[in-house]
């Protein structure tokens, strides 16, 4: 009874930390706009054996802020992962994989066998590693984290898109690697014999596992409409919660059932899912649920990192990393020129595909199973893993820093095509930049735009934008683009602090300069007039405005007095403000003005 008790109170224990780790990891990152995945592998490294948990003997309090047994851990890992290749399939549906299929099997394909071979070349030629280990090794590490990446570029820019056809790939590969690896490890493995016998049972799982994946594949499009639309009926979110967590859960045991990876059945399960309009929902409910569980195998990953391994191999293991991300950086980057990408996209996007990623350590806890690398060297290169992770972010910066400079002398100044006449200067040359460009040139206004992002740029030039790339935030910038003739200066830059600054500046260099600035909000705007902005227009007001225009027009109203209307609102709005008055959250048009009608 008495160690029922002990074993249920280590239980909570466990519970409390991944639980607090979740409560306080995932907010403070997000604060810092960093991605959880850091946080959680070091949440693992910190209360794990290797941490304050290998402190519990000597601090027995120490018990209840850390991880008492990893190995409890290990199902809710796993079930993490076969959530996130579940939500991996969900993203991606058939139809979106046919629409990227030359990008995701033509460069994506390019970069992952092109990466793994020279990974598993240079591995191989080291003599520390069999050849089999070698593939194992050169696989795994050349994957890379969907789950940082592409927060990180999106999805709307060349970066965005060339990472997602890579990532994509990668994804899709992830199951084969691993099912491959474990097919083929009986005569890859060096201490193990029976290439015959090792063959035959693969010929045996590639037919099962094809058939059960056919039986998955035609029974999913005709069941999940019907099972998901009984389950919508009931208007019950338990009930479709476990109809959604059963659909994964059958097909992962299916495939398991034959010999393939649980997690095949997961992303067969999320394909069948996405191609039904329910698959919003599917993702939207099951969502906490895939980022617990995966933070929970986050933490088992940090739990694993031996900080005294680390420091005896330090020098090994800053090498080996620093090899990976060079190999890596270049053959991405290479062969992204070689299909056409622009020098600063390449360098930009092979730096942020650089780093090995969480799936790397799927691969290498399955290389491990299988024989073909022994636990050591598994440990190592997830410790190199975890390393690349953290630092996924800074390269990121730094890959972008890089090709802003390679893009600054490839995008003309356009200096000398602005006219001596007067002009308007444009910061920020996005969706609102390019808006006010169209505006003014319909009146036959000259303008320029400057942005410090050379996609958007490029993007700009080849579509008959005057723009120019550099950082608006320094004047010297500004002068260069004829500040000194400027008509005026448009704001639209999605930066409150920056704004300001620049608002400032500029107000300071030219006292009678007319500066229009987009503002968040109307404590933004106040901000703005302070630092000397001629007019600052709040987005969330101006939305406000314009839909008291138009339900006023659907009443009635002659357009005339609507207008009128508004725009006495509008200036009694920007006096409130420029007077820091409080505004109503809801303003209420003069009852005057509706009179009128």
């Amino acid at each position: 009874m008495a160690g029922s008790s002990l074993s249920a109170s280590a239980s909570l224990s466990d519970a409390l930390v991944i639980l607090g780790a979740a409560g306080v990891v995932i907010p403070v990152f997000a604060r810092f706009r960093i991605t959880p995945v850091i946080g959680f592998i070091l949440v693992g490294l910190l209360v794990g054996p290797y941490g304050l948990g290998g402190q519990v003997t000597a601090y027995p309090w120490l018990v209840h802020v850390t991880i008492s047994n990893p190995e409890i851990l290990r199902p809710f890992a796993d079930f993490g992962i076969i959530l996130l290749l579940f939500s991996v399939g969900l993203e991606l549906s058939f139809k979106r994989l046919w629409a990227m299929r030359r990008q995701v099997f033509g460069l994506g394909a390019a970069e992952l066998f092109g990466c793994g071979l020279l990974l598993a070349l240079s591995l191989a030629t080291t003599g520390q590693v069999s050849h089999g280990a070698a593939l194992g090794l050169g696989l795994a590490l050349t994957l890379s984290s969907t789950a940082l990446v592409l927060p990180i570029a999106g999805t709307r820019t060349p970066v965005g898109r060339a990472a997602l056809a890579m990532l994509l790939f990668e994804d899709l590969a992830l199951v084969p690697i691993i099912f491959l690896l474990g097919a083929l490890a009986p005569h890859l493995a060096p201490h193990l014999d029976g290439v015959g016998g090792g063959l035959a049972e693969l010929g045996q799982t590639l037919w099962m596992g094809a058939t059960v994946v056919a039986v998955l594949l035609v029974a999913g499009h005709y069941m999940l409409p019907r099972l998901f639309a009984q389950a919508a009926r009931t208007k019950s979110p338990e009930l479709f919660l476990s109809a959604s967590l059963l659909v994964v859960i059958v097909a992962s045991l299916a495939t398991a059932g034959v010999g393939l990876s649980p997690i095949v059945g997961a992303l067969i399960a999320g394909l069948l899912i996405a191609e039904t309009e329910y698959h919003g929902e599917v993702e939207g409910i099951t969502a906490p649920f895939k980022g617990l569980a995966l933070g929970i195998f986050l933490i088992t990953v940090g739990m694993g990192l031996d900080l005294a391994v680390l420091l005896a191999n330090l020098a090994p293991i800053l090498l080996a990393t620093g090899g990976v991300l060079l190999l890596k950086a270049v053959v991405t980057g290479v062969l992204l020129r070689i299909t056409g990408a622009r020098s600063g996209t390449a360098v930009e996007v092979g730096i942020l595909l650089a780093s090995p990623s969480e799936t790397t350590l799927i691969v290498l806890s399955a290389a491990a199973a299988a024989g073909l690398i022994a636990a050591e060297t598994a440990q190592f290169w997830q410790i190199v893993t975890a390393i690349g992770l953290i630092i996924t972010p800074i390269l990121a910066w730094v890959g972008r820093r890089l090709a802003r400079r390679m893009e600054q002398g490839t995008i003309a100044p356009l200096v000398e095509e602005i006219e001596a006449g007067p002009h308007a200067i444009i910061i920020g040359f996005g969706r609102v930049g390019r808006m006010v460009a169209d505006l003014l040139a319909a009146h036959n206004k000259a303008y320029v735009g400057i942005d410090q992002d050379p996609d958007l740029v490029r993007d700009a030039l080849e579509n008959g934008y005057a723009a120019s790339f550099g950082d608006a935030l320094r004047v010297a910038s500004l002068e260069r683009l004829g500040l000194g003739q400027a008509t005026a200066v448009i704001l639209t830059m999605d930066d409150p602090v920056g704004a300001q600054k620049l608002v400032k500046k500029l107000r300071g260099a030219h006292p009678d300069l007319p500066i229009i600035a987009r503002a968040r909000d109307a404590s933004h705007a106040a901000a703005l007039y302070r630092a000397g902005a001629s007019h600052a227009v709040p987005e969330t007001l101006e939305s406000s405005l314009q839909l008291a225009e138009a339900v006023l027009v659907d009443m009635g109203v002659a357009m005339g007095f609507v207008i009128a209307s508004i725009h006495e609102k509008r200036d009694e709005l920007r006096q409130l403000i420029m007077d820091e008055g409080e505004l109503e959250t809801k303003p209420r048009l003069k009852s005057g003005s509706l009179r009128r009608g």
